[in-house]
C-alpha cells in the first residue's frame, strides 16, 4: 500500500482538503449560527464535521482502494441557514441533524437506491460533472478581471509551469498565491490578535432534542438535499472516471459519520463532488489504481485543519475568495475538459448531456435541492424522449 504513494497524491491531497475546506467553511459557519448554535458551538460544529469527514475519507479509500473524497454538506448548510431558528433553539435542530443522519443510513440499506443510482448514464453523468466544475474553471478569468495584480501571477504560473510539465501547473499555482497572499495582501491591524489563544477550538456538547419542527424543517430537506444534491452527484463522479464502488454502503457509512458529529454541533457529512474530481483526476497520479491515497492525504488534512479550526479560518479569511477559488478552478480544468469531451462524444446522447449541462451549470436550485441532482433528470427525460423518437422512426421505415 505505501508502494502507491507518490509526490502527486501527496499534492493533490494537501490541495483538495484546503479547497473543500477553504471555500465553504463560511457556509457552514453561518448556517449553523442561523439554526441558533452559539459561536463556541458553531466552532466545535466545525471542527466536528472536518474530523469526521477526514476519518470517513481515510477509511473509505483503504478499505476500498478507491478515491472515496468526503465533504461536509454545503448545500445543506444553506439550507438549514435559509430555514433560521425553529422552536427549541440549536437543540432541536441537533435532533433534526441526527434523524438525518439515520434516514441516510437507511438510504445506503435500501438496495434499490444503489441500483438506480448505477443505471445513470455516462454521458449523463459526464455532463453533469462538467456542470459542476465550469463555474469554478471561470474563477481564475473573474480574479484576473477583479484584480490582475493579484490574480495574473496564480494564472501565468500555472500556464508557464504547465508548459514546461503538466504535473507541475498546480503546485506551481498554489505557490503563487501562497506568494501573493504573503506579499499582496494587506492584513488590517489586529487581524492575529488572539491567534494562539484560540489555535484549537474547544469541543461543546450538544444534547440533541427531538421535535416535529426538528423532523419537518431541517430533517427532511437536509436528507434530500444532501442525498440528490452531494451523494448522488459524488458517485456519478466516481463512475466518470472509471470507479464503480457499491453506492449503498458509502451513503450508509456518511450517514454514521455525520451521526458522529452531531453531539459535537455538526449537521451532515456526504461524498465529495467537486473535490472528488481533484482526487479522481490524472492529476492525481497517472495510474488511476493509485489515486486513493490522494483522497488518505485529502483526509488527514481534513482532521489537522478540523483541529485548528479557528487558526485556519482565520488565515484564509485574509484571502479574497476569489483568489482560492481561482486554484481550484485551475486544478479542475483538466477534470472539465475530460468531462466535457466524454459528454458530447455521442451524437445519439448529446441532446440529452446538453439539457443536464445547462441545468447543472446554471447553478439554480428547485425546492433546495441543486442543479446537478435536476440536470441528471431534465437530461434523463430528454434521452427518454430521444429514445422514443428513434424507435419511432425506426418502426416506420423497417431496413
Amino acid at each position: 500500500m505505501l508502494r502507491d504513494i507518490s509526490f502527486q497524491s501527496l499534492f493533490m491531497g494537501l490541495l483538495t482538503a484546503f479547497v473543500g475546506f477553504a471555500s465553504s467553511f463560511a457556509v457552514i459557519l453561518h448556517g449553523l449560527s442561523a439554526v441558533g448554535a452559539t459561536e463556541a458551538e458553531a466552532a466545535s460544529g466545525l471542527m466536528a464535521l472536518s474530523v469526521s469527514m477526514g476519518i470517513l475519507a481515510i477509511l473509505l479509500s483503504v478499505w476500498t482502494r478507491l478515491p472515496i473524497s468526503i465533504a461536509w454538506s454545503t448545500p445543506g448548510a444553506a439550507l438549514i441557514a435559509s430555514s433560521g431558528a425553529i422552536a427549541g433553539g440549536f437543540p432541536a435542530a441537533a435532533g433534526g441533524f441526527v434523524l438525518c443522519g439515520v434516514m441516510i443510513v437507511i438510504a445506503g440499506l435500501w438496495r434499490p437506491l444503489g441500483r438506480l443510482v448505477g443505471m445513470i448514464p455516462a454521458p449523463l453523468a459526464n455532463a453533469m460533472l462538467a456542470g459542476v466544475l465550469v463555474s469554478l474553471c471561470f474563477a481564475p478569468v473573474k480574479a484576473v478581471g477583479a484584480d490582475p495584480a493579484l490574480g495574473l501571477p496564480i494564472v501565468l504560473a500555472w500556464a508557464v509551469a504547465g508548459a514546461i510539465n503538466r504535473l507541475l501547473a498546480v503546485p506551481a499555482a498554489l505557490l503563487a498565491f501562497t506568494l501573493v497572499i504573503i506579499f499582496g495582501i494587506d492584513v488590517p491591524p489586529g487581524a492575529l490578535d488572539g491567534l494562539v489563544a484560540t489555535l484549537v477550538p474547544e469541543p461543546v456538547f450538544v444534547m440533541p432534542v427531538f421535535t416535529v419542527a426538528g423532523l419537518v424543517s431541517i430533517a427532511l430537506p437536509l436528507f434530500v438535499v444532501t442525498m440528490a444534491s452531494q451523494n448522488i452527484p459524488g458517485i456519478a463522479v466516481l463512475k466518470v472516471h472509471g470507479y464503480t464502488p457499491e453506492p449503498g454502503p458509502l451513503f450508509a457509512a456518511t450517514g454514521i459519520f455525520s451521526l458522529f458529529a452531531v453531539p459535537f454541533g455538526g449537521h451532515a457529512v456526504n461524498l465529495a463532488a467537486i473535490t472528488a474530481a481533484m482526487c479522481a483526476g490524472p492529476d492525481s497520479h497517472s495510474d488511476p489504481a493509485r489515486r486513493y491515497w490522494s483522497a488518505i492525504i485529502a483526509g488527514i488534512f481534513y482532521i489537522v485543519f478540523g483541529l485548528l479550526a479557528a487558526t485556519v479560518t482565520l488565515l484564509v479569511g485574509l484571502a479574497p475568495p476569489v483568489l482560492i477559488q481561482a486554484v481550484a478552478g485551475l486544478a479542475l480544468i483538466s477534470a472539465f475538459a475530460t468531462s466535457a469531451a466524454a459528454a458530447f462524444k455521442d451524437a445519439e446522447s448529446r441532446d440529452g448531456a446538453a439539457i443536464t449541462f445547462l441545468v447543472t451549470a446554471s447553478g439554480v436550485s428547485f425546492a433546495g435541492i441543486s442543479g446537478a441532482f435536476w440536470g441528471i433528470v431534465a437530461g434523463g427525460l430528454m434521452l427518454l424522449l430521444t429514445h422514443v423518437r428513434s424507435r419511432r422512426a425506426a418502426s416506420r421505415h423497417p431496413s
